[in-house]
């Protein structure tokens, strides 16, 4: 357990997790809590990682920054979905490595799992057969992240802990048009379908004011906002979503996820996944120049033979609980109050036909979800309409 006065550096505090593991960590009473924006701090830039770190000297360090996307981002931007996780990730675990941080919380994704494998989803599934072609780059990226955080356990003693969520949905969820995930895209497009259905200008105009599409804002003329709608989907009464919605995918609440998230920062250690109750003792030195010095005892993980192949050492976070996208965009008509077409173009990707996840694992570390799928939709939805 960390104690309260643990200084804590949560990367991505604005995002859909960070946000929600910076308000459970503080409502537990850790107020030491340290974030950067964007603007402020580039994870991308190994100079300025550094400097931060030399400053703020964190103690535990949450890395849930990452550049996200579903699968249209995901297919428009393949380069950047590898070489900016990577290199954030990369950044993030080299210098809390480099500055003897004693615990490290890594937040993946569970698209890291073969395109076919065998539902639900196990942690030992990954790597056993290809993956999902539309998210490739994105989870090759975070399957390197994991191994990072596995790797330096192994080698050096390290307390790094990787958890590999379901599709996340919550408070201050992505809602841009061209680059947000199905829930929260889905909501958006319903309500402005049926905004326009009412003939609600003032309301829709004050959604594109704070969120617009291809740069056409709030002020711009009805047939523009008319014709830019309509290229995702959006028309009077009628919205078009992507695929034939038969997919079936889990949802996790994103305020449950933080839950788990911090769940497992305070009080699961690699020992604990792996089951050796003291796999290694390390003994951290002060910084000197930047660096600090580490003595290992024999135990050091990888370096011991009779131990075996030591892998998978990752957690799964969901609820274990699926339904299909046309359920899921039932839930959300029935929400909105959308009482118009909902129809589906086969001719467009569904993207991986199933992934659920198996968290077997995770129940007998101690945490299951609270938020079901419907009550978290109708929360989400009153969210966002409530945050014009």
């Amino acid at each position: 357990m960390l104690d309260k006065n643990t200084k804590i550096y949560v990367a991505g505090h604005r995002g859909l997790v960070g946000s929600a593991i910076w308000n459970n960590l503080l409502q537990r009473g850790y107020t030491h809590l340290v974030g950067r924006t964007h603007q402020e701090l580039d994870l991308t830039d190994q100079q300025a990682v550094r400097a931060f770190f030399d400053e703020e000297r964190p103690q535990a360090v949450v890395l849930a920054a990452a550049f996200v996307g579903g699968i249209m981002a995901n297919s428009l931007y393949r380069a950047d979905f590898i070489m900016q996780n990577m290199l954030m990730q990369c950044n993030v675990i080299g210098e809390s490595y480099r500055h003897g941080v004693e615990k490290l919380l890594f937040l993946g994704s569970t698209c890291i799992y073969p395109k076919n494998a065998p539902q639900p989803m196990k942690e030992d599934a990954l790597l056993t057969s290809p993956l999902e072609y539309t998210n490739e780059e994105y989870a090759i990226a975070k399957i390197a992240g994991l191994k990072m955080c596995e790797s330096y356990n192994l080698q050096y003693g390290t307390n790094y802990i990787a958890v590999m969520p379901t599709n996340l949905y919550g408070p201050n969820d992505n809602f841009h048009l061209e680059n947000s995930h199905v829930m929260p895209a889905m909501i958006r497009k319903v309500y402005l379908a049926r905004l326009i259905h009412e003939g609600q200008w003032d309301a829709i105009r004050r959604d594109l004011t704070l969120r617009p599409v291809e740069g056409i804002g709030g002020e711009a003329d009805k047939e523009d906002i008319l014709r830019v709608l309509g290229k995702y989907g959006i028309s009077d009464n009628r919205v078009e979503l992507w695929g034939t919605g038969t997919p079936l995918r889990e949802f996790l609440w994103s305020e449950d996820m933080a839950d788990a998230s911090v769940h497992v920062l305070l009080n699961v250690n690699f020992s604990d996944i792996i089951g050796i109750e003291k796999y290694s003792s390390v003994h951290y030195g002060q910084a000197v120049d930047g660096q600090v010095d580490r003595n290992h005892s024999e135990g050091r993980g990888g370096a011991i033979p009779s131990l075996g192949e030591i892998r998978n050492c990752h957690i799964n976070v969901g609820t274990g609980k699926e339904l299909t996208i046309r359920q899921l965009s039932e839930l959300v008509a029935k929400a909105v109050g959308f009482e118009g077409d909902i129809v589906f173009d086969s001719t467009k990707p569904d993207g991986t036909p199933r992934k659920l996840i198996d968290v077997s694992k995770l129940h007998s570390l101690g945490w299951t979800h609270s938020v079901e799928i419907d009550e978290g939709v109708s929360r989400l939805y009153q969210w966002y309409v409530q945050n014009m």
